[in-house]
């Protein structure tokens, strides 16, 4: 039996000469065809073997050198003929074989500019995140987006410029975290940062990374083992008591300001909660926290997504809130604004107020303004935490500040049982009633 040809000779109906197409010995394929340049079919048959023995001549050496390896020729030339399919098995065999690390095909998921890309991710209204999230019900507010896409503006952008997302690797992102960590920050001088605000800057670009890989994106997930920084958050200052009720004694230049840090002394919730409350929101002795504010989502609901309900037992409290709300210059509704803004209808009062005026009442209490900067609004949820923890269970002080950790916790928390109402107005009465002024310490009895 003849043994077969380790090429195929054939002519196209539109071509006077002879093709050739070599056969790969190791898939069994055909390679692409190469004119032999002769018309005769025997000719080019002879002119096969000679090629196929010592070689296919370089047809773009002048010189007419013989490329002796055809196996370096064909895969040459199949490079050339490739598909994108026959690039990507090219590329893959290459990597499993460790002779190429990465590669971006033209016109794929990979083939686009990473800095591009997560400028995209948290752009709001545009980000293909966002709307996955607000598709499936999980909160993503426009300043957390906000927040993010500062942090890749200032730092990924300008590190990672002209680079496509298939390229990245690890060491990119290692690399990256060494960069950022010696940018100078003002006038030249290094100002360290928190090990918290660090790791916010690396989550602004390895969340978008691991959403790609999570999409088939990319092909790993090189945001996978990185050592996070760590370190003891800064411990926020928190008044005495006897401090806390002199504050309150002082003469306030702004009552809404006054008021707020009372609130917020008294039930632990967050500046924008007070900001979002609606007269709406007041109840006889208890407030109802379904919203929060803050100038990027406006009126929005609280950070983690969930209402409660904030016992308040101190009449005098509640009715400086309505008071508060009657003198709104704008409107008087039930949609209105407890804590009015001066020229904005729309809106509530900036936090920066709350703030000014606790740091004022400190000073009229002899503290220097140094000291007084210490001191924060959030400060209170800390003071009420603290005050109230020893009182009640964790439970029920997670129902009144809203916070959550372990899951079977959250589960039980929304279902309140007989007798922790009135626990938790008992311990209220009894941690802050003498410190509030005359007008808001009358106190409702227990179980009235």
């Amino acid at each position: 039996m003849k043994k077969p040809l380790p090429f195929s000779v054939f002519k196209r109906a539109n071509r006077p000469s002879y093709l050739v197409a070599f056969k790969n010995e190791l898939t069994g394929t055909y390679l692409p065809p190469i004119s032999t340049r002769q018309t005769d079919e025997a000719a080019a048959i002879k002119v096969a073997y000679d090629w196929y023995k010592n070689g296919v001549p370089n047809k773009n050496n002048v010189g007419g050198l013989i490329v002796r390896n055809l196996k370096e020729y064909t895969l040459r030339d199949l490079a050339k003929e490739a598909d994108k399919t026959d690039v990507e098995s090219i590329i893959n065999e290459l990597k499993r074989r460790g002779l190429l690390k990465s590669a971006v095909i033209t016109d794929t998921k990979q083939d686009r500019d990473f800095a591009q890309f997560i400028l995209n991710f948290w752009d709001y209204d545009n980000s293909p995140y966002v709307r996955e999230k607000l598709r499936k019900n999980h909160g993503i507010h426009r300043r957390y987006c906000h927040e993010q896409l500062g942090a890749v503006k200032k730092y990924w952008v300008p590190y990672f410029s002209g680079k496509l997302l298939g390229e990245l690797k690890r060491q990119d992102i290692e690399s990256f975290i060494e960069y950022f960590e010696t940018l100078p920050e003002k006038n030249g001088e290094r100002i360290p940062k928190s090990a918290k605000r660090k790791n916010n800057i690396i989550q602004a670009g390895t969340i978008p990374l691991s959403w790609t890989f999570n999409k088939e994106m990319i092909e790993k997930d090189i945001t996978q083992g990185i050592t996070w920084f760590s370190g003891k958050a800064a411990e926020r200052n928190i008044l005495t008591p006897e401090l806390a009720a002199a504050v309150f004694k002082a003469q306030w230049k702004d009552e809404r300001a006054r008021l707020a840090n009372m609130l917020a002394m008294v039930t632990g919730m967050r500046a924008g909660e007070i900001q979002g409350l609606r007269v709406q929101d007041l109840g006889k002795d208890c407030l109802y926290i379904k919203h929060s504010w803050n100038r990027h989502d406006k009126l929005k609901t609280t950070k983690t997504n969930e209402s409660r309900t904030v016992e308040v037992p101190f009449p005098g409290l509640i009715q400086d809130l309505l008071t508060l709300a009657a003198t709104n210059p704008h409107e008087q509704s039930m949609e209105s604004f407890i804590f009015w803004a001066e020229k904005n209808s729309d809106k509530p009062m900036e936090a920066s107020l709350f703030i000014d005026g606790l740091r004022e009442a400190l000073i009229l209490n002899g503290m220097s303004e140094k000291s007084a900067k210490a001191y924060t609004f959030h400060g209170w949820r800390h003071y009420f935490t603290s005050y109230m923890r020893e009182r009640i269970n964790e439970k029920l002080l997670q129902q009144q500040t809203g916070h959550k950790t372990l899951q079977m916790l959250n589960h039980y928390s929304g279902h309140m049982i007989a007798g922790d109402r009135e626990r938790i107005r008992q311990a209220k009465i009894e941690t802050f009633g003498g410190l509030l002024p005359e007008t808001a310490s009358t106190l409702l009895r227990v179980g009235a």
